[in-house]
């Protein structure tokens, strides 16, 4: 048997090293990626309003109100400082998670999935015995980490209807319902999103579906005029829980 020559064992040799790098190199990315999502999903899980009405307020939200640990009931409960300081974190926290494979150089996997475990985190989080909010501050911050000409569309849907019905979830439920519309329709003429984008449209439909469902409640409340209202607006539906 002829035996490889010194030039051929070096080439194969080299050829090896490449191999094992490249192994190790997809190893070492492969596992980034999970621990991103698992970061992804652990911030997006943080309870802001429940740590803070429990630390700094001795009360806990889940007694109070809707029972709700989102921003609409830490405003309620807890007062408008409070209210702000829960909203603003929770949004970050979707635009940080939507942000991680950016900030962290990963690439192959969209920014998209780490907001929408973000999302899953605050709706089912580990940190409240799998309860959570109702993900409307959260999934406006992945839209703003990934698309903020998108959320500035959603955001003068948002606060159009607050004024007009003075109701939050109303706002809520029909903010999700022109992101549904807006993935649909906007890419066939151009408008804010040049093209279509099958995930971008995916999980933008997953988010909505999400707020609407964590909304049945309210739903049922606005039907029967029940629902909580802000101190300002119009209120053209007469809803009496003012």
């Amino acid at each position: 048997m002829k035996s490889f020559s010194f030039k051929k064992s070096l080439k194969f040799i080299n050829f090896y090293v490449i191999i094992v790098e490249l192994l190790q190199t997809y190893k070492k990315d492969d596992m980034t990626i999970i621990i991103l999502c698992i970061a992804a999903y652990l911030i997006g899980a943080i309870p802001a309003g429940l740590w803070i009405g429990k630390i700094f307020f001795k009360k806990d939200l889940h007694e109070y109100g809707s029972g709700n640990t989102g921003t609409t009931n830490t405003f309620r409960i807890l007062g408008k400082r409070a209210g702000i300081i829960v909203f603003i974190f929770d949004l970050l926290k979707g635009t940080l998670a939507t942000l991680l494979p950016l900030i962290f150089h990963v690439h192959g996997v969209s920014p998209l999935i780490f907001g929408l475990l973000a999302v899953v985190g605050h709706t089912v989080s580990v940190f409240d015995k799998f309860k959570g909010g109702k993900a409307v501050a959260t999934s406006a911050g992945v839209v703003l980490g990934f698309n903020p000409v998108f959320l500035l569309y959603l955001a003068v849907v948002f606060f159009l209807v607050l004024y007009l019905f003075s109701m939050i979830s109303l706002s809520s439920i029909l903010g999700a319902t022109a992101a549904m519309i807006g993935v649909l329709v906007f890419p066939y003429f151009h408008f804010i999103l040049p093209h279509y984008d099958p995930l971008f449209s995916i999980i933008i439909l997953a988010l909505a579906s999400i707020i609407i469902v964590r909304h049945k409640s309210n739903i049922k409340r606005i039907k029967n005029k029940e629902e909580s209202l802000v101190p300002f607006g119009l209120n053209l539906s007469k809803q009496h829980n003012i």
